[in-house]
């Protein structure tokens, strides 16, 4: 059984992939809701998209919760994508302990802000989907990027347990590990290596591929990366 969805939200929205997501969702006939800390930057695609636009600081759990009161109004989202992620970089004994609680913050604990208050919706219902966008840093932790692997690691183990938890619930739960740069307009694959970066279009295929499946066959995780890349 191939599960209908009808509203979107995208937390995290900007440029790239959640940019191609909004268009992709939209093209499909989702009504859509993108929230951001910098609204001002969703302008042209909330126009060219039709999506309404709330202002949300994803590791503030007092927002995310106010967002999900104020699209209460018109239906709560059937799918639900978290984009955030925050990087601090540098020697482990250089780093800024506040930074870094930050960074885990904005990656890991704002997801957890996010699902929980997606699946209290949800759950009734037994319909949903909440994907999270993860990167190769959930699977192996790089030097001097102690940071971003603590949080992406976290945002795999809750993707994970929420899938074994909510699957027979009727909710699919996605983890997406990006394995790869995303090429963008200001970034674009190198002239010595053409198609090594993802196309962020190519990345939309794919969720809205995963949104697809039959229930019989759902997966929670997907790995993606240029056919070029090593792994």
């Amino acid at each position: 059984m191939k599960p209908n969805y009808s509203k979107a939200l995208i937390i995290g929205a900007g440029a790239g992939l959640s940019a191609s997501l909004a268009r992709l969702f939209g093209a499909k006939g989702l009504k859509l809701a993108l929230a951001a800390r910098d609204t001002g930057k969703l302008a042209a695609l909330g126009a060219e998209t039709g999506a309404s636009i709330y202002a949300c600081d994803s590791a503030n759990h007092g927002q995310v919760a106010a967002l999900f009161a104020a699209l209460d109004a018109h239906g709560a989202p059937d799918v639900v994508v978290y984009n955030p992620s925050a990087r601090v970089r540098g020697p482990l004994i250089d780093l800024d302990p506040q930074a870094v609680a930050h960074a885990v913050q904005v990656t890991a604990v704002g997801a957890f802000f996010a699902a929980q208050e997606a699946v209290k919706r949800m759950q009734p219902a037994g319909h949903g989907a909440v994907l999270f966008t993860g990167a190769s840093a959930g699977v192996k932790g790089y030097a001097q990027s102690a940071p971003f692997a603590m949080g992406k690691f976290a945002l795999r183990g809750l993707a994970q347990s929420m899938a074994r938890e909510l699957h027979p619930k009727g909710i699919h739960i996605g983890h997406f590990v990006i394995d790869g740069g995303i090429r963008s307009g200001t970034r674009q694959d190198p002239p010595d290596s053409p198609d090594s970066m993802l196309d962020p279009d190519a990345i939309a295929l794919s969720y809205w591929h995963f949104l697809e499946q039959d229930r019989s066959s759902w997966s929670w995780e997907i790995e993606l990366r240029p056919w070029v890349e090593r792994f």
